[in-house]
């Protein structure tokens, strides 16, 4: 066996991290501002709650993407392909519903789709997920959208555009269906084999199909915004006068169904132009009615995702998102064999207040210099068979060349009076 990542994965490795963690602490500036709880689901959970969620006529269905498998129970389990289904499962399990309403519920982490891998598309990848539960308002799904569009520009994304639309009540999507399914039907065998599964499922999802010949055929037809009664498109005309009012840019794209067949009214893509043809970057849209679906109480909600690895490859390049050189305030070098587990004791006591690292191993002084300059260390704590002596350090400053002797106890002060000197200097 070659050992290398399954197909699908990544590792993300220690000089990634910066960015990593610099997107979380963003977007979670962004949420805690605007009263949103932090939840975190397992990884997996029962296969009903995402094949029911997710629909009979989606991708993760039809094309079997969900990585799904039996424990030692025989109990059927998948590993989430997305967020939305077990945070339903939390918010019904743990009595959410008598919270003051919303409940605004933000969650990231690692999700599972077993399909083709290309540029932006993984196995495994990471997303950050926001649903907002209890409420059926134009008001919280303009708040959704925008809250979408604060956290991408808290990451540093700019030329953003909201595309928003409407896939109605189940009363206009049964109704546009009947009209698709009819006006479809003669131009059956011109579909994609999967635009044919979704003409006898869900007629509306052709509209999501990427394939171009499936495009030429159905923008021949009304799309689902035109066909909305007067009660959604109100809903819809509310929404738009709040993304106004908040100087939200946003287009009205009629053709959005997305990708799941939970979704009613509202539904909205963020697009960003700097990652090719496959733009979106941000996903979601109302869904009321779902948890009922799965065995809960009928409760309105409305919520969206992002890839992480999608927005930060949006982000290659910006100087916001570069991580800075990680530089030690010292680095200390044992030059003998007592020095060894001394200079790690220091280090460890140091380290309450300072970033401190350490030779593993004997050094000779030059080699030793050498190594703190090549991890930009600004300062260098010389220990051996004459400083032991004298309960002291040699430290030298590799940018004036000055060097001292540092009682062993002082040392903390001493670089205290380092970092202040640097301060009043810059």
């Amino acid at each position: 066996m070659e050992l290398q990542a399954v197909k699908g994965t990544k590792d993300i490795l220690p000089d990634q991290q910066f960015n990593w963690e610099r997107l979380l602490l963003d977007v979670g500036t962004v949420f805690r501002r605007a009263g949103v709880g932090k939840i975190s689901i397992p990884i997996f959970e029962h296969s009903e709650i995402f094949f029911r969620s997710a629909g009979e006529s989606s991708d993760l269905v039809v094309q079997k993407e969900m990585y799904t498998f039996e424990d030692r129970g025989s109990r059927s389990l998948t590993l989430r392909p997305e967020f939305t289904g077990g945070v339903l499962r939390a918010f019904h399990e743990h009595g959410m519903a008598s919270l003051p309403s919303p409940v605004k519920l933000w969650s990231h982490g690692p999700v599972f789709r077993g399909e083709q891998v290309q540029r932006g598309r993984q196995r495994q990848f990471h997303q950050v997920n926001y649903e907002v539960l209890g409420i059926e308002d134009p008001l919280v799904d303009a708040e959704a959208i925008s809250l979408a569009y604060d956290c991408l520009r808290a990451c540093g994304l700019t030329g953003l555009t909201v595309s928003l639309g409407s896939v109605g009540d189940p009363e206009d999507r049964e109704k546009y269906n009947a009209y698709l399914r009819k006006s479809l039907t003669p131009f059956r065998e011109q579909l994609s084999k999967a635009s044919r599964n979704r003409l006898d499922l869900n007629p509306l999802r052709i509209w999501d199909s990427k394939i171009e010949e499936d495009q030429q055929i159905i923008k021949q037809f009304e799309p689902p915004l035109e066909g909305l009664s007067d009660k959604s498109k109100r809903h819809h005309l509310d929404v738009t006068k709040y993304l106004t009012d908040w100087c939200i840019p946003f287009t009205i794209d009629p053709t959005i169904v997305r990708g799941l067949d939970y979704y009613r009214k509202t539904a909205f893509e963020i697009r960003h132009h700097g990652i090719g043809a496959q733009n979106t970057i941000l996903g979601g849209g109302r869904y009321d009615g779902l948890l009922a679906n799965l065995g809960g109480a009928d409760t309105a909600g409305i919520g969206w995702a992002f890839g992480v690895e999608r927005v930060l490859d949006a982000l290659k390049g910006k100087d916001s998102h570069t991580p800075p050189v990680e530089k030690p305030d010292l680095y200390l070098v044992p030059l003998d064999d007592l020095a060894v587990s001394e200079v790690a004791n220091t280090a460890r006591s140091l380290r309450e207040s300072f970033t401190v690292l350490h030779a593993y191993r004997v050094r000779k002084p030059a080699k030793g210099l050498r190594e703190a300059s090549r991890i930009h260390s600004p300062l260098v704590g010389l220990r051996g068979e004459a400083e032991r002596g004298q309960g002291t350090y040699t430290v030298k400053d590799l940018e004036s060349g000055e060097q001292v002797n540092i009682v062993e106890s002082e040392l903390k002060e001493y670089l205290i009076s380092c970092a202040a000197g640097k301060n009043e200097e810059s």
